[in-house]
């Protein structure tokens, strides 16, 4: 069975930054690529991210290009998202995702950013 527990969410001031974390089980982490995606109030989800299988390639949204950065520790099944210069509109619940798709994904992590 996939589990993708996130963490790392919070409150954080308009150019703070956060670091989320993903731990991935239940499926060969290291041979698939993953997601992150994001819903805010009232919005769909937006992907976000994505990180391939060796963690040597990521992309990004326009919207936080430059901003985030994805990574991978494939010893460790876990997959990081860190945010910086974090602005009101990053306010959402973030997901990490098992690719292809975000079917498969945890029960995600609240970002507030406010002053």
């Amino acid at each position: 069975e996939v589990q993708l527990v996130e963490s790392g969410g919070g409150l954080v001031q308009p150019g703070g930054s956060l670091l989320l974390s993903c731990a991935a089980s239940g499926f060969a982490f290291s041979t698939y690529s993953m997601n992150w995606v994001r819903q805010a109030p009232g919005k769909g989800l937006e992907w976000v991210s994505a990180i391939d299988s060796s963690g040597r390639n990521a992309a990004y949204a326009d919207s936080v290009k430059d901003r985030f950065s994805c990574s991978r520790d494939n010893a460790k099944n876990i997959t990081y998202l860190q945010m910086n210069s974090l602005k009101p509109e990053d306010t959402a619940i973030y997901y990490c995702a098992k690719a292809p798709g975000w079917s498969q994904r945890g029960q995600g992590t609240q970002v507030t950013v406010s002053a």
